[in-house]
């Protein structure tokens, strides 16, 4: 496989394997990447596994066309990846092994050796150059072993990502990616998000035109695709919105009851449910699913005055990988002395910004008529927010959406006539109650001042305490006149035509601007209400929330350089240019300060 005119695919395919890692069920396989870079000089990026030494040998050979390697990098020190470091230094005595201080050191381990008298040792910041092409290493610790480091070439603007962007399966790009690169990532990454997160934010200021992952396809086309489920899975933010219900069952009584309730969901608007039988389903599907919705109920019995050994096992999965950020709700079923939803509830205690349902659901080995009750108010308190999306179930005048209004932080939609936009602003105001009127201050430079000013219209979306850092950097970090900030997506609309968040939202309102004032560098729009939605009881996003739990806290220790005062974004040098734009939300130098 040609990458590019001098990289070359050199990897295999492994068929046989039925569990990677002896664990993940693997029904198409998966394959053991490795790549050829032909310059003046010679790099070779990672081995296989050593179940595959002699293909390889010969993959690279080819590849070679008669000449020699100068280099091999090794990224990672999973046996996969580098089971074949010392053979192919028995092949390619001349070559020298470039790779960070900690994988040396594991090469010990694994080998016997450290390779002392043929090693080069890089780390953050360092480059290699082959010819017309130059390597720069960016140090990736815990992504997901302490030693990795990934390689950008500047000249073909080819990031090789280690195990990031990885996928069970084969390297064809046009088969679906997400189900198996989701199950991939949060079985084998997902504990370590934070890190994911640091990674992420240092490809933002790459030019990246591919990714060559060490499983799966090499990535060529669209790349914010795959750097956008990246950043949702490893910020534990919700991919989408849906319900996952996870059960085990005795005697099958749990299971009827979780298949009623399923209907009830569906009935209220749900968009996706999701239901798993723990003991019978693929477990790493289960977790993965429980990562990609917005929503988790977990369903089973008093079991040994414990519960269920598949539900402690899934939930031990769940917690072992960091799950956080979602609303849960807790089925339980016993017959004498229930105590599941108690201890389903301990056992995730540690999860972080756990919305636990209000409605709790206990099943005495039937589900009776009070069970089924408690099954509807469960759907009910969980679809509310669908319900309230929902033109024929929503209560448009549901006025006590005003009371979420407050020194919030908000996102006002509007229409220029061809596509949608939204910014972010934290100025609304209630400013009279007979009738109900908001006040609304945009800045001027802003395209949505100049659009509403035109249209006389707007939505508020008042954003909930749930909302991610994505959020803010799509609607605030970017301008509606450059930028179409709802591509891609299917929105939903207000009686008003204009768009309103399907989610990380408590409630919404439709605005007719009535009065225009003049503020100087801003206009203050004075609006009647015309519709209004509640979707939850989630707290509004405060600017101060906003500050301390949302906006992501710069790494600054150690280093030397500027931060950017917006989103956080760290420019390490002793000067900082004057035009110098945040590759991250593209505020100028101003809004950059010293790091101290």
């Amino acid at each position: 496989m040609t990458i590019t005119n001098d990289i070359r695919y050199i990897g295999v395919f492994d068929r046989e394997v039925d569990l990677f890692e002896g664990q993940y069920t693997v029904p198409d396989g998966i394959s053991y990447n490795s790549y050829l870079i032909l310059d003046d000089k010679i790099a070779v990026m990672d081995t296989v596994d050593a179940h595959f030494t002699h293909a390889w040998l010969d993959n690279l050979r080819d590849a070679l066309g008669g000449r020699t390697p100068d280099y091999l990098i090794v990224q990672h020190m999973e046996p996969d990846h580098a089971a074949n470091i010392a053979n192919f230094a028995k092949t390619y005595p001349d070559a020298k092994i470039v790779s960070s201080a900690k994988a040396f050191s594991m090469m010990e381990n694994f080998f016997g050796t450290g390779y002392e008298d043929r090693r080069i040792v890089v780390g953050e910041g360092d480059t290699l150059n082959l010819g017309s092409h130059t390597l720069a290493f960016v140090a990736a610790p815990m992504v997901h072993w302490p030693e990795v480091i990934v390689t950008y070439d500047t000249k073909d603007k080819v990031l090789f990502s280690a195990d990031g962007f990885g996928r069970f399966g084969n390297t064809d790009e046009s088969a679906p990616w997400a189900d198996e690169a989701r199950r991939y990532y949060i079985g084998i990454v997902g504990k370590y998000g934070k890190q994911v997160q640091n990674l992420l934010a240092k490809a933002s200021g790459l030019e990246i035109e591919k990714i060559c992952p060490l499983h799966g396809p090499v990535l060529t086309e669209n790349l914010g695709y795959y750097l956008d489920l990246y950043n949702s899975w490893s910020s534990y933010t919700a991919e989408e919105d849906g319900i996952v219900i996870a059960y085990t069952s005795v005697y099958g009584n749990t299971k009827k009851a979780v298949l009623q309730f399923a209907d009830k969901l569906r009935a209220n608007g749900c968009p996706q449910v999701v239901v798993h039988d723990l003991a019978r389903c693929d477990m790493s599907q289960a977790v993965a699913d429980a990562f990609r919705y917005s929503k988790l109920v977990l369903a089973t019995t008093t079991y040994n005055a414990d519960i269920f050994p598949f539900m402690r096992e899934y939930i031990d999965h769940l917690t072992e990988r960091a799950f956080q950020n979602r609303t849960v709700a807790l089925i339980e079923n016993g017959s004498w002395a229930p105590m599941a939803a108690k201890i389903m509830k301990e056992k995730l205690s540690s999860s972080k910004n756990i919305t636990w349902v209000e409605n709790t659901v206990r099943i005495l080995s039937v589900p009776d008529k009070e069970a089924q009750k408690q099954l509807g108010a469960m759907a009910d308190e969980l679809c509310r927010e669908y319900l309230a999306r929902r033109d024929e179930t929503a209560d448009k005048n549901d006025l006590t959406a005003l009371f979420n209004i407050g020194y919030g932080l908000y996102v006002v939609t509007s229409n220029d006539g061809k596509k949608d936009n939204g910014l972010i602003v934290n100025t609304v105001t209630q400013v009279t109650n007979t009738p109900n009127r908001i006040a609304v201050t945009i800045n001027k430079d802003n395209y949505s001042h100049h659009v509403i000013k035109q249209t006389g219209k707007m939505n508020i979306n008042c954003l909930s305490v749930d909302a991610p850092f994505a959020v803010f950097e799509k609607f605030g970090f970017q301008s509606g006149r450059n930028v179409d900030k709802f591509a891609g997506c299917q929105p939903l609309r207000a009686d008003n035509g204009l768009v309103f968040l399907p989610r990380h939202i408590n409630s919404f309102m439709s605005l007719s601007v009535e009065q225009y004032i003049d503020l100087d560098t801003h206009g203050m729009f004075i609006c009647s209400v015309t519709e209004a939605r509640v979707m939850s009881d989630r707290e509004t996003m405060t600017y101060t929330y906003y500050q301390n739990h949302v906006k992501p806290k710069p790494e600054t220790d150690g280093k030397k350089g500027y931060v950017c005062k917006v989103c956080g974004y760290i420019y390490e040098g002793d000067t900082l240019p004057e035009d110098f734009i945040c590759p991250l939300c593209k505020h100028g130098a101003a809004d950059f300060e010293p790091i101290k």
